[in-house]
């Protein structure tokens, strides 16, 4: 059989930082998407109710790719008060010729927080106003840090404003990343007044009920939504599709399963058999992003497996390029 390759969390750290890389690579997965050649099934979930946890399988096959990526993904969100991590994780890399095993990347989770932040990325360099300055987070965990640091890779971000339910969580991310980025950050315990003060808002949390108000919205703002990958899940009230002049989800099919698309089709605002473009329709020039600076925008971003094949594949070829990993015979 042939060789396999492990990869640490460790390792991959070095090999795939959130970058201007990661987000072309992402960016590139998306465009490829749209193609229509891509083969990405419906995502597995696997709901653990007792303990407030769920497990994802997300995948895509992607014509032209020596390899594809099952991700395996825990979210177990009882976990911080136990001191643990609530995401964590591996990707099983195949061959697509032969679905051979070919690597097994042991991340607990940080690439799918990269491809995520990425993804945040993606849409703000699309879709946010060429001169979006200020950024309003929503949440205080791993990824609200990393798409604040995403959106510095593809904006001159001059500012931002941290609301979590925990303000501790809050205050300990703002400092933590005026450090790391130095802008000025700061946290607020208004979520209202945080939302109305920025050009781009990120909502990161696993809400069940509406963080966001539609009534809080303004023209010329893009409302990043990454929370919502659940049945059980909303962050925006369901007035807030809309209200945006341009909704633009990453998977349609996911978004009306899992994502803010659901909450509003179940309410009744928004047709079910009603067509959006895709943010790789986007990102390929297929259909135009924003035409003006004063639409609101709304990007849902669920989260998709050619992400996944995508930056496990970049990881793969970073890993062989610098020798990195442990090769063991099955």
């Amino acid at each position: 059989m042939p060789d396999i390759k492990i990869l640490t969390e460790a390792e991959l750290r070095d090999l795939v930082p959130l970058d201007k890389d990661a987000v072309d690579c992402v960016e590139r997965s998306f465009t490829t998407l749209a193609g229509g050649k891509v083969v990405m099934p419906p995502i597995l979930t696997l709901p653990v109710p007792d303990h407030n946890g769920e497990v994802c399988v997300k995948t895509a096959y992607v014509p032209g790719i020596d390899s594809f990526a099952m991700k395996m993904s825990p979210g177990f969100f009882n976990n911080p008060k136990l001191g643990l991590p609530s995401t964590t994780g591996l990707m099983v890399v195949f061959s697509s010729k032969t679905g051979i095993l070919e690597a097994l990347l042991l991340d607990n989770g940080y690439l799918t927080d990269v491809r995520t932040a990425a993804a945040g990325a993606v849409a703000a360099r699309h879709l946010a106003r060429a001169d979006a300055a200020h950024v309003c987070i929503i949440g205080a965990g791993v990824q609200a840090k990393m798409q604040l640091q995403a959106m510095t890779l593809v904006r001159e971000i001059k500012s931002a404003v941290i609301w979590a339910r925990d303000i501790a969580k809050a205050e300990a991310a703002a400092a933590s990343l005026r450090e790391e980025l130095g802008l000025e950050i700061s946290v607020s315990t208004g979520i209202r007044e945080a939302v109305l003060s920025a050009d781009i808002v990120v909502t990161t949390t696993p809400a069940a009920e509406p963080v966001i108000k539609a009534e809080w919205l303004k023209p010329g703002q893009l409302v990043i939504a990454m929370g919502s990958d659940q049945e059980h899940k909303c962050e925006l009230e369901p007035a807030c599709l809309t209200k945006a002049a341009l909704y633009v989800p990453d998977s349609q099919a996911q978004c009306a399963v899992k994502g803010e698309l659901r909450s509003a089709t179940k309410a009744g605002l928004i047709a079910k058999d009603r067509s959006f473009s895709e943010l790789g329709d986007v990102t390929s020039g297929k259909t135009p992003g924003r035409q003006s600076d004063g639409d609101l925008i709304i990007a849902d971003l669920t989260g998709t497996g050619v992400q996944d094949t995508a930056i496990a594949t970049l990881a793969g070829s970073r890993a062989d390029a610098a020798g990195a990993g442990t090769t063991f015979t099955s």
